[in-house]
């Protein structure tokens, strides 16, 4: 396999559909093209394909490594209906994207890396007959979410929020992802630059869609409950070897939950991060060295 197969990235697009019409999404594809064992790497609500160019560099001399960019964000098409804007869509995008770079199937198995909500698509894909999941990491993610995290997430993520500098947007997002734990200046600025474009006018502002709070607006706490008696029987039907990871201080992801996600369903391993909260990010040599750990397993 040649360096430049493995160091340097392709960004495709595959397009998909909503009830809503069609929509293009984007990905980051590393590594050998023709390499049969593909990992899929998905990020977190508001964040982009780019989050994991650490972890694909790490191991794309091993597998194909796809990162998408979930719709709504970073380089994808936005959703005409933003109610459309939650799991089921974003699963039924994920199937074509993996039928594009699976394209003769045969039973092939990925192996997934899901952040936060990219950990809910995988959970929700790997519960389904005849998936092709074959190893599933599950970054500070379970079945239950503190509803205290999520109306944090929503309050800040539907803000229209513009910045005069690059600088200062760089600050704001150091600020709202002081829970990722400690990085290098270098690191944070690349997690703001990943995330944050110039508009027209000038401003910088977040590269996703603002509509994307509007499923948060929604959510009643009956609809929380429904979605975690869902969540908890998706996780259930799991059968693949399954890796947990929590952020040792995460408010979305509970200690006793995590204990019990080693007991039920895919009884998965359990690795606990210190220092850290929602989420680890995967830059760090320790954290990247635990993911290789488990994805290279035979």
């Amino acid at each position: 396999m040649t360096e430049a197969a493995t160091n340097e990235p392709v960004i495709k697009s595959v397009q998909c559909i909503s009830p809503a019409g069609l929509h293009r999404m984007a990905y980051k594809e590393w590594g050998d093209l023709s390499n049969p064992k593909v990992l899929v790497c998905v990020h977190g609500v508001t964040r982009v394909a780019d989050d994991f160019d650490d972890l694909a560099r790490a191991l794309a001399g091993h597998y194909r490594v796809v990162c998408p960019d979930v719709v709504g964000r970073g380089r994808s098409g936005r959703l005409r209906n933003p109610d459309l804007y939650r799991i089921p869509q974003y699963v039924s995008d994920m199937v074509t994207l993996l039928a594009r770079v699976l394209p003769d199937g045969d039973g092939r198995q990925v192996a997934w890396f899901g952040t936060s909500m990219g950990g809910l698509i995988g959970m929700a894909l790997a519960s389904l007959p005849g998936n092709p999941i074959g190893r599933l990491v599950l970054n500070d993610i379970g079945p239950v979410l503190d509803p205290a995290a999520l109306r944090r997430i929503g309050d800040y993520i539907g803000q229209d929020v513009r910045f005069a500098t690059f600088e200062e947007g760089a600050r704001f997002v150091r600020d709202i992802s002081a829970s990722f734990g400690p990085h290098s200046e270098a690191q944070w600025e690349k997690m703001a630059r990943d995330v944050l474009r110039q508009d027209a006018d000038g401003s910088w502002i977040r590269h996703y869609d603002l509509a994307l709070a509007q499923p948060f607006r929604a959510a009643t706490p009956e609809s929380v409950a429904a979605d975690e008696h869902m969540l908890w029987a998706a996780y259930d039907a799991i059968r693949c070897p399954t890796l947990v990871v929590r952020g040792a201080q995460s408010d979305l992801l509970s200690h006793a939950t995590a204990q019990m996600m080693t007991q039920r369903g895919p009884r998965a391993r359990l690795a606990e991060i210190d220092g850290v909260g929602h989420a680890p990010t995967f830059v760090q040599p320790d954290q990247i060295a635990l993911a290789k750990e488990f994805l290279l397993e035979l």
